[in-house]
């Protein structure tokens, strides 16, 4: 029988007290490390997502629904298109600023401003999947379901639902944890450990604005 020799197990020992120390590994840190091959996998999955979209647009057969049509709002007995989702846009590019604010404003040790900043990120989160849903409900009472469409493709729905369920589900999960590490900050867990967890925060949220400018393209300017 193989036997543990006191040279692996000092190994195993130096590994697992540079994962608990957050030693950097190529100058970068574990953290910020693995939240980038997180979203580097997440790139691919919504890579594939919209690849999927293009496809099964491309291949419909039956008339794709126009976007200006589908997502308009009546505004005093007016149609405006897109008004609801340039209006999603401009919160999620507010809350970039903001994130990036809270991050240089975490380095320079200004903890309220960070927490203020923070919240205010998480804040016009909230209110963007509160205008998603409030999206969806308007399809839904139009009869737009994942399995039919009638105001053209049935593909539509499907694809709608998939692509921006699954994002409003990391904006959701974003402002989550984007409250959790601003209450941290401001009682004081990261004064001895250092604020990288704010910029690490900041990518997470700066990936899932990205990420709807190629939604936004997609499914409302095409």
């Amino acid at each position: 029988m193989a036997t543990t020799s006191s040279q692996d197990i000092t190994y195993w020992k130096q590994m697992v007290n540079d994962w608990s120390a957050d030693k950097e590994t190529f100058k970068l840190s574990w953290g910020k490390l693995m939240m980038w091959i997180f979203l580097l996998s997440d790139t691919f999955i919504f890579s594939i997502f919209l690849i999927s979209y293009m496809n099964a647009r491309m291949a419909s057969t039956d008339q794709w629904p126009l976007a200006s049509e589908v997502f308009a709002l009546h505004v005093g007995g007016t149609s405006v298109p897109l008004l609801l989702i340039a209006i999603m846009t401009f919160i999620l590019i507010t809350s970039s600023g903001t994130m990036a604010m809270a991050v240089n404003c975490a380095y320079q040790g200004k903890k309220a401003a960070t927490f203020k900043l923070m919240l205010a990120t998480a804040l016009l989160g909230a209110s963007f999947v509160g205008m998603q849903a409030f999206e969806w409900t308007k399809l839904i009472e139009e009869g737009v379901r994942p399995w039919a469409n009638p105001m053209g493709a049935a593909q539509f729905g499907s694809v709608f639902f998939m692509v921006t369920g699954f994002h409003g589900l990391h904006v959701t999960a974003g402002v989550i944890y984007l409250a959790i590490v601003a209450t941290k900050v401001k009682r004081g867990h990261y004064d001895k450990k250092g604020f990288q967890i704010v910029e690490i925060t900041g990518l997470y949220w700066h990936f899932v604005d990205l990420v709807w400018v190629f939604i936004f393209a997609f499914f409302y300017l095409w």
